[in-house]
């Protein structure tokens, strides 16, 4: 990678950064591109440089947040194919505890998207594509791998559950009080157990 490459990179990185730190802080009327710009103290017109319509900055925003998500819930540590549903048990917990604990943000600034997304087809597509790709497709393969007799519901089911978890706990009902690792953890045993069949130890 040249010099150039990875300083058009690294600004790209700081304007879809920008972009959700402004959702977080301001909502969706709050993005603008100006506002990205001083913000991430850029030159004036360097974000519709980079993202010349609003679907592009969007389109940028959904992308960094599935990258910085995918950091925190997809990180290296998830069992392997083969492993059991034991594992699957610790990492989901651990990971969904991470997210919970230090990242909420992101999923205030994923909310908004996902809002969004339900008026524009253009950027309904591409969150959904983006989400596929990143999240619903590795965890089909995980339960596939765990013995799961109908992965596909089964991935709904998992990636509802923890949905309705991560909502209530960041904006919710639940928002001032995040579960332990344990209480988690026991979710996920309760879970992954009427799923899969054996009981986890």
């Amino acid at each position: 990678m040249t010099a150039r490459t990875s300083g058009a990179s690294a600004r790209a990185e700081l304007i879809a950064d920008t972009a959700l730190a402004l959702l977080v802080e301001r909502g969706m009327r709050g993005l603008t591109h100006r506002a990205v710009d001083e913000r991430a103290g850029l030159p004036q017109g360097s974000t519709s440089n980079h993202a010349r319509t609003r679907q592009a900055l969007l389109e940028a925003a959904v992308r960094r947040l599935a990258e910085r998500e995918a950091q925190v819930l997809m990180a290296p540590g998830l069992p392997g194919p083969g492993s059991g549903p034991e594992p699957l048990v610790d990492a989901f917990s651990l990971a969904l505890h991470r997210y919970l604990t230090g990242h909420r943000e992101l999923l205030v600034a994923r909310y908004e998207l996902a809002m969004e997304a339900t008026r524009r087809p253009g950027l309904r597509a591409f969150f959904d594509e983006t989400g596929r790709e990143r999240f619903r497709e590795p965890l089909t393969a995980l339960m596939r791998a765990a013995g799961s007799p109908d992965p596909e519901r089964h991935t709904l089911s998992l990636v509802a559950w923890c949905e309705g978890l991560m909502f209530s706990c960041s904006v919710g009902a639940f928002h001032s009080s995040v579960p332990s690792r344990a209480e988690l953890r026991k979710g996920f045993d309760e879970l992954l157990r009427g799923m899969l069949g054996p009981r986890i130890r």
